[in-house]
């Protein structure tokens, strides 16, 4: 073989040139980066952690089979779609504290099952007109204020939980703020799990000294007693399950109408995440395996998800991190990743780890999350240029904060329709208003695919 195949600085394409060995640790190395962010999210909503590894295995290689296996992404938990797992599990309790009633959760489910089937319409529309006729009906005036609004209405809960221990949750967000700022290599790329490690770690050390009691006695037990091996997740907490029993129908249809905009902002999140992609590996995947495949990749694989109590998925910023980092741009080092996250799936034992992570560790890392999503709203305005001159965008911007954020703390719109009454969530109303407003005010003055990093500037992902 000739050397100028393994120069590194060009990017290696076929990783089998490295040797199976280095491909496995590649494949590791893809997990570890992807692993922090993905369990956080169950720990956030109340999902199962088990089923989140799994279909985010199952998930990824449905995706690499859609996308002839070309593009080297791994799909990891979406942290967009908590707002909308919020508003269907938030209740209050006899003092009117707010609480949650994960028995909810499979109604959520079916709400972000159905917004997976709009990536599906989406590449549909995209195949048959083009990403630039489509996509003017999501321009950053609309996506930019609803993705605002999103992390907002999530800081509340952030604060509760940090108020378990302020010591912890300081410590978790000093350890991702520096890890961001100044950190290198993998460090950079995975700051939430670390610090969800060390933030852990101090916790365990308080705890055991008899300094402070911060982890649960009952999660501690639950720990002990967990198999090792078992299945992932169990039928009756699945969409499946529900349906297959005595279900609300007002609350169904109110988790559709609720979680089905919220699609708006993360298929413009995958838009950009795979042209970040191609830019990195240096290969246009929008145009080859195409946008319309990736498109149904993701949103089949977030369909099916969580059908199965599984958080949606989002193609992940981080393993394109890695990508950059490693030049290995093989999308089979990726897809061993995927089989390492199926395999640690069948852990309760791994799972009940997950879950002993402090309250005020996942309140640490969501207040620096939830504040990283309303700013990468910002980031969206700025990137496209949006024009606050132009009457029309602060019109559109100013009706969708108000109206997401305002509905959120005043309570559901509720409209009965026929024997079902439909609950609509500030972030339903705020985003259905602002597509309306944007399609018929004139004046429109924003083209998809004109500014290459205003295209790539909406990344969940810290």
């Amino acid at each position: 073989m000739s050397k100028k195949k393994f120069d590194i600085g060009e990017g290696i394409y076929d990783a089998k040139q490295l040797g199976y060995p280095k491909m496995a640790v590649l494949g590791v190395q893809h997990m570890f980066a992807m692993f922090g962010a993905t369990v956080l999210v169950p720990a956030l909503t109340g999902l199962s952690v088990s089923a989140t590894l799994l279909f985010a295995g199952l998930g990824t290689l449905l995706f690499h089979l859609l996308a002839k296996g070309k593009v080297p992404a791994f799909l990891g938990s979406s942290f967009a779609f908590i707002g909308g797992y919020a508003a269907i599990t938030a209740i209050t309790d006899d003092a009117g504290n707010p609480s949650n009633d994960y028995s909810l959760l499979p109604y959520a489910c079916f709400g972000v099952a159905c917004a997976g089937l709009l990536y599906i319409v989406l590449a549909a529309l995209i195949k048959a007109f083009g990403a630039k006729k489509v996509m003017k009906f999501f321009p950053p005036i609309v996506t930019g204020p609803i993705i605002i609004a999103i992390g907002l209405t999530l800081s509340s809960s952030a604060i509760q939980n940090c108020q378990a221990n302020w010591l912890i949750a300081v410590i978790a967000i000093a350890i991702i703020i520096g890890c961001n700022i100044w950190g290198k290599g993998m460090i950079k790329i995975i700051p939430i799990m670390l610090g969800v490690l060390g933030s852990s770690l101090v916790a365990v050390i308080l705890h055991f000294t008899g300094a402070m009691e911060v982890l649960d006695p009952a999660k501690l037990e639950a720990f002990r007693t967990a198999d090792w091996i078992g299945l992932p997740f169990h039928m009756k907490d699945t969409v499946f399950g529900l349906l297959s029993g005595d279900f609300d129908k007002n609350l169904l249809v109110s988790a559709v109408i609720t979680i089905m905009p919220i699609s708006l902002a993360t298929m413009v999140e995958h838009i950009g995440d795979i042209s970040a992609i191609s830019s990195t590996c240096k290969k246009n995947y929008i145009a080859d395996p195409g946008l319309h495949r990736t498109l149904l990749g993701d949103g089949l694989a977030t369909t099916i998800a969580s059908l199965f109590g599984a958080p949606a998925n989002t193609t992940y910023g981080e393993n394109t991190g890695v990508l950059s980092l490693s030049k290995v741009f093989d999308p089979k080092v990726v897809r061993i990743a995927a089989y390492l996250a199926v395999i640690v799936s069948f852990s309760p034992k791994f799972a009940a780890l997950v879950s002993l992570m402090p309250t005020a560790t996942i309140g640490g890392a969501s207040l620096v999350l939830y504040g990283m999503i309303s700013a990468v709203g910002v980031r969206n305005v700025v990137e496209n240029k949006v024009n606050f001159e132009n009457t029309r965008n602060i019109i559109i911007a100013a009706i969708i904060l108000v109206l997401s954020i305002g509905i959120n703390y005043a309570g559901a719109i509720q409209i009965p329709v026929g024997s079902v009454t439909i609950s609509l969530s500030g972030l339903a109303v705020g985003a259905l208003v602002g597509i309306i407003l944007n399609a018929i005010l004139p004046g429109k003055d924003y083209e998809f695919g004109s500014d290459e990093k205003g295209d790539k500037s909406v990344n969940f992902k810290v």
